[in-house]
């Protein structure tokens, strides 16, 4: 029942977040952001650790640094580069998530698509990065590498909660896309919407996954 209640704050906070955001009312769109990822939190630490301890710790660990990354890029003079950082150890943490409990034999196939887009965004990103290119190219390696956990797990364990992960991966990879799209090669009305929507919707899924 607690959980039905966090999901629907945190739906209804995320899209008043966008709402506000969209008519440039920043301070209340950050107090809902902040809100939403809490109630997102809540969800995965309340979780019936189906997929065990190690795999619950690890996720509700992610969401943590996901919310410090969140506060370091509301701020008014947004500290890009340590936002990056938190959000580069949110994936590394669930990348472990993943991985636990898998089998050793990795499927070859999904490498293909995760190479394919990595070559892409990198050639549409690199002479625009300045310097944070190596910043940037490490946490799109480290993203390639949670997604590409994601994948595993899923057609290993063929459940449910495997299959929300790896929806809730695609869509943060896909988020961050336009982060850096919408940041380094030109911005587009929109963006924030899209960014915000898949953000909160990955971070949801993944948080159901515990």
């Amino acid at each position: 029942m607690i959980v039905v209640f966090l999901s629907a704050l945190s739906f209804v906070s995320g899209v008043l977040t966008i709402l506000k955001d969209q008519r440039g009312k920043y301070s209340a769109a950050q107090i809902l952001r902040v809100l939403t990822m809490l109630s997102i939190i809540g969800i995965a630490f309340l979780g019936e650790r189906g997929s065990g301890r190690p795999y619950q710790t690890a996720i509700v660990c992610g969401l943590l640094f996901s919310l410090a990354g969140d506060v370091f890029m509301m701020q008014r003079h947004k500290r890009f580069t340590a936002g990056l950082l938190m959000f580069l150890i949110a994936q590394i943490f669930y990348a472990l998530a993943f991985f636990s409990g898998l089998k050793p034999g990795f499927s070859s196939w999904p490498y293909i698509p995760l190479i394919f887009y990595a070559v892409l965004i990198i050639k549409i990103l690199y002479r625009r990065l300045g310097k944070m290119k190596i910043p940037v190219m490490i946490y799109i390696l480290v993203i390639i590498g949670m997604a590409r956990l994601a994948i595993e797990r899923f057609l290993q364990l063929q459940d449910t909660a495997a299959l929300l992960a790896l929806i809730g991966a695609v869509l943060f990879s896909f988020s961050d896309s336009i982060i850096a799209l919408n940041r380094f090669v030109r911005p587009f009305r929109g963006a924030q919407a899209i960014i915000l929507s898949t953000y909160f919707l990955a971070q949801y899924l993944i948080s159901m996954s515990v």
